[in-house]
């Protein structure tokens, strides 16, 4: 596995080079004093071959021994290097490198890991095409190499300004690695190489953008104005600006006046700007029988000047107060930072001119069309740029004029799959105009017309009213009532995608339509029972979620399908399957999972829907062309593997599929990845996801399997990371997350089997928490690494602290688990005369003495393969019994045949696998035990695991043991994984994050090795 890494050369833009961890880690030349080839870097061909660009060579500063470079947090070796006790210097590295467009650092290969440098360069990328999104922007003229050139600078004020400050307080340092001249000792300045960048990569935005316009590059004259040159230059992707000397002269004197825009270096204090409502001439006592309060033509508004501390924003004078002096003492130099602070607004809100014409402004009165641009245009802008704005009670900007709509189905009792919910079952379907949440009567709408104001006070509260707008809506009624709407009408505009002059403010729908858009459907439907020809007995959970799939079926809905593991999600597929080819004869229904599950559908579907023809679509002797298509003709189901169907994909796009099914979805979450495009490329009148995780750590995951099943229901990738991935992963907005939910949730059914309503006689699960104590020679280990890492981690910052902290937290786990998976040495499980090394092994020795002698079988898991295979031939030995071991280069024959003999009442009672390999897609119920030997970071990957046990068709309680040795790192884990059940399903974080961000007191404590973790059994001794 490569690990690739990039840095912003100032003189040649994106560079990404990557190290092998297959190579020699070793070099044999000596020299520190020059620039050595790198031993472990991959050759630019390679790289080139992941990600496309033109061959480079970048020398680096790294963290160096003599013999070589230090290896990066994340590679990882096949081979044990050779450990060395000298101090690290950084030394001077050339690596091969591709230069890149810096739009490759947001499409990262799924075959590959990503150094920290890649994912911040790529965070620098994210922020530039934001402030080119919301038109952060100014143009520059500059020259480079000789030649006048025009350039789109960032312009960064405000929260923009706190976030650039923040990107370069980050900055790892192997993005800075950099050498630029023979002789340096230190690496780039953060500060000056995340603003280099952060332009390069601002210019680059605009013009991407400017490029996808019709319009856009503007058109070179024969004989070109200079203002005609300077636009070509700054839409075109030639940036040089073709003008005389005179003519450059003259753009460089009028683009001075935009120089120091976002280049303001901020003072003690800034400017705050309340809008106060001051009279009106309206008279409270006077009964109003308008629906309008008032119209805002009797109210004088005025903007009050006051200034705020940077230190501390409580602070807040008035302006009158600044004058009279109360703020000397408070903020230095107050009435000449309170002047300047305004000049500069005055850059944002021209009307403040007026009101520094005196010697010492108060304020700015305005009209109500000046108060209604103030809270809808220039308060925002002011923020934006960094100053305080205050607005007045009862103004909610949020409360816009819009449109809502009331619809509901007929009762149509039955099930529906085939005719669906269509055009004659809409009962209502009614648009209106609403203020929030306020539906508006005749009454009111006629006021609002009446009134002509762009500011009024709707029921207590003022509201902004566009005329222009609200004629818009009232013609968008109109011309509403003469069409026919249907179902899809409907779901269209409660997510937003309605062609109306006016946003969508509410959706309420009843009946079936809202049972579908609460995600209630299925609890309304009526279920679907087993069809004719159909074997297994559906559960009333299962027939409801026939039912839904049915129902979403028959409107042309895709459906993800995200039960619990273990509910049957298979199973209720093919009841679906075997139910429309009762109904007539379709096309084949094509069936993509991963190779381990192609041998479960066959025999599930034999099991359960024998009169289902299947067809197994993989390995060397698969039909392919017209011997394909003849086959699949025959057929009813089609399975295969996501890499097969990746590589046949021109043969399948041939067909229309009745339904593709995606069996384990999580699979195309990377929407960039083949696989993904493929399935998107292939077509069938429905699709139907089937996953326990249809998220498992970012929202593009969501929006990957959610395009697939319903294309265009989330908006582009750009779309939906500016509308709900960078709000709430970012900043946690709430009312994004429950924006996303309302979508979705149509179209997703989850049920979990905890839930007595979905399943009430699965047998019981106990958990428990299993003891073990570390011996003697494991606790000198653990001190020895803990005191060996610690002085690393002191030693280092940025992400060489933590590539140090994770090193550190893997060693004291493979302690945990033996010595010798630490130390790599080949030594036995245990010493002469039977003596443990381990406390985890002996009591995992107990527990399977226990278990074995009862007649009950039981499975192992571990992350690690070489704990695993060190394993295996000792408890066979032990126990004087097989042990099964699967692991990720199992091949699909031998893991079928494995687990039909664990399956087999005779076959071996022992079951090792690995978490990776063997965690999804298995049943192995004849299991009742379920031993996690160490711990993972995510409780989902625990419980999937779990889960191969604990499922439809176990008979017995199933008893899962997690070891834990207290005072050692698993026992923080454990209190970790405990604590993330309670987090929210939206956003999950990265387990590592919490550790690596400790402080180095705080790892100490972390790390530090607690008395009561050794055995104090004082027969327990080494030799």
């Amino acid at each position: 596995m490569l690990v690739v890494h990039a840095l912003h050369s100032p003189g040649r833009g994106v560079l990404l080079w990557a190290e092998d961890g297959e190579r020699p880690a070793r070099t044999d030349r000596r020299s520190l004093r020059t620039a050595r080839p790198h031993p472990f870097a991959v050759p630019s061909d390679e790289l080139a071959a992941i990600h496309p660009g033109k061959a480079a060579s970048v020398t680096v500063l790294l963290p160096s021994h003599p013999s070589g470079p230090r290896d990066s947090p994340g590679l990882v070796r096949t081979t044990a290097r050779a450990r060395t006790r000298s101090e690290p210097t950084l030394a001077p590295w050339t690596v091969p490198a591709v230069q890149v467009d810096p739009s490759e650092l947001t499409d990262p290969s799924p075959d590959v890991r990503y150094g920290e440098s890649f994912r911040h360069l790529a965070e620098l990328v994210r922020f530039a095409d934001e402030l080119a999104a919301r038109g952060r922007v100014l143009p520059v003229l500059a020259t480079e190499a000789g030649r006048p050139v025009a350039r789109w600078r960032p312009v960064v004020q405000g929260l923009d300004a706190v976030a650039r400050a923040d990107l370069a307080r980050r900055l790892p340092p192997v993005a800075r690695c950099e050498q630029r001249r023979p002789g340096d000792v230190a690496g780039q300045d953060p500060d000056e190489l995340v603003g280099t960048a952060l332009d390069r990569f601002t210019d680059t935005a605009v013009r991407d953008r400017l490029g996808r316009s019709a319009a856009m590059p503007l058109p070179l004259p024969d004989r070109p104005s200079t203002p005609a040159a300077l636009l070509h230059a700054l839409t075109g992707p030639a940036p040089e600006v073709p003008a005389t000397e005179e003519g450059l002269g003259a753009l460089r004197e009028a683009l001075t006046a935009w120089d120091d825009v976002g280049r303001e270096q901020p003072g003690a204090g800034t400017a705050l700007f309340r809008l106060t409502e001051v009279s009106t001439m309206h008279d409270p006592a006077d009964p109003d029988p308008d629906p309008l309060d008032q119209t805002g033509d009797g109210t004088r508004w005025e903007v009050r000047f006051a200034l705020q501390s940077t230190e501390d924003p409580s602070l807040q004078l008035e302006a009158p107060d600044v004058w009279a002096g109360a703020a000397d003492g408070l903020i230095a130099g107050a009435q000449d930072v309170l002047l300047a602070e305004l000049g500069r607004a005055a850059q944002v809100l021209p009307e403040l001119v007026r009101s520094l014409r005196d010697a010492r402004p108060v304020g700015l009165t305005l009209d109500v069309a000046g108060a209604h641009r103030f809270l809808t245009r220039d308060a925002p802008a002011l923020l934006a740029a960094g100053f305080g704005v205050t607005l007045p009670r009862g103004w909610d900007g949020t409360r816009a004029l819009g449109l809502k709509l009331s619809a509901s189905s007929a009762p149509a009792p039955g099930v529906v799959t085939r005719g669906g919910l269509g055009r004659d079952e809409l009962a209502e379907f009614r648009w209106s105009l609403a203020v929030g949440d306020d539906e508006l009567g005749e009454d009111e709408i006629s006021a609002l017309v009446a009134a002509k104001a762009p500011l009024v006070r709707l029921r207590g509260r003022w509201v902004a009213v566009d005329a222009d707008a609200l004629a818009r809506g009232l013609d968008f009624l109109r011309r509403s009532r003469d069409r026919t709407p249907t179902v899809h009408d409907v779901l269209a505009a409660a997510r937003g995608d309605v062609d109306a002059p006016l946003p969508v403010t509410d959706v309420d729908a009843r009946g079936r339509l809202g049972a579908l858009l609460d995600g209630t459907a299925e609890r309304d439907l009526e279920p679907l029972p087993a069809p004719p020809g159909f074997t297994a007995t559906l559960r009333p959970y299962q027939e409801r979620g026939v039912a839904w799939l049915a129902f979403l079926s028959s409107l042309g809905l895709g459906a993800c399908l995200a039960d619990d593991m273990g509910l049957g999600k298979t199973v209720q597929l093919l009841a679906l399957e075997t139910h429309d080819r009762a109904e007539d004869s379709t096309a084949p229904t094509l069936i993509v999972c991963p190779m381990s599950m192609v041998g479960t559908w066959q025999k599930e579907a034999a099991r359960f829907a024998p009169d289902l023809r299947v067809h197994a679509h993989h390995g060397a002797a698969r039909p392919r062309g017209a011997a394909l298509h003849t086959r699949l003709g025959e057929v009813d189901l089609v399975v295969t593997t996501y890499a097969t169907a990746t590589r046949d994909a021109e043969d399948l796009r041939l067909w229309r599929f009745h339904r593709l099914v995606l069996d384990e979805a999580q699979m195309i979450k990377n929407s960039h990845a083949a696989a993904s495009r493929t399935m998107r490329s292939l077509d069938a009148a429905h699709r139907i996801a089937l996953t326990g995780t249809p998220m498992e750590n970012r929202l593009a995951e969501l929006w990957s399997v959610m395009d697939f099943l319903n294309p265009g229901i989330l908006g582009s990738p750009e779309v939906f990371r500016q509308r709900f991935a960078v709000p709430v992963e970012r900043h946690r907005d709430a009312g994004a997350a429950r924006t996303l939910r309302r979508i979705t949730r149509p179209y997703l059914l989850r049920r979990v089997k905890t839930d007595p309503q979905v399943i009430d006689d699965l047998p019981e699960k106990i958990e428990i928490v299993q003891d073990h104590r570390l011996t003697r020679e494991q606790a000198s280990l653990y001190r020895t690494v803990v005191d060996d890492m610690m002085e690393r981690i002191e030693g280092s910052d940025g992400i060489e602290r933590r590539g140090n902290v994770l090193a550190a937290m893997s060693k004291l786990k493979q302690i945990c688990n033996h010595p010798a998976q630490l130390l790599h040495d080949g030594s036995p499980i245990h010493r002469a005369g039977g003596r443990h090394r381990s406390g985890k092994v002996a009591r995992l020795e107990e527990i399977l003495e226990s278990v074995l002698a009862a007649g009950d079988k039981v499975l192992l898991f571990s992350q690690y393969t070489e704990f695993a295979a060190m394993l295996r031939p000792h408890l066979s030995a032990r126990f004087d019994t097989e042990v099964l071991y699967l692991h990720g280069g199992t091949p699909k024959k031998r893991r079928d045949e494995m687990v039909a003999r664990f399956q087999s009442d005779d076959g071996p009672s022992v079951f090792l696998l690995s978490l990776k390999a063997g965690g999804t897609g298995l049943t192995l119920t004849a299991a009742n035990h379920v031993i996690h030997l160490d711990r993972w970071w995510n409780p989902a990957v625990e419980d999937q695991a779990t889960d191969r046990a604990f499922r439809i068709g176990q008979k017995r309680s199933v008893q899962v043991r997690k070891f834990v040795c207290p005072g050692t790192v698993e026992e923080r884990i454990d209190t970790l994984v405990a604590s993330k059940r309670s987090l929210s399903d939206m956003v999950v974080t990265d387990g590592e994050d919490w550790l690596t961000s400790l402080s180095t007191a705080e790892l100490r404590e972390v790390f530090a090795l607690g008395s009561d973790a050794v055995t104090d059994d004082p027969g327990e001794t080494d030799e």
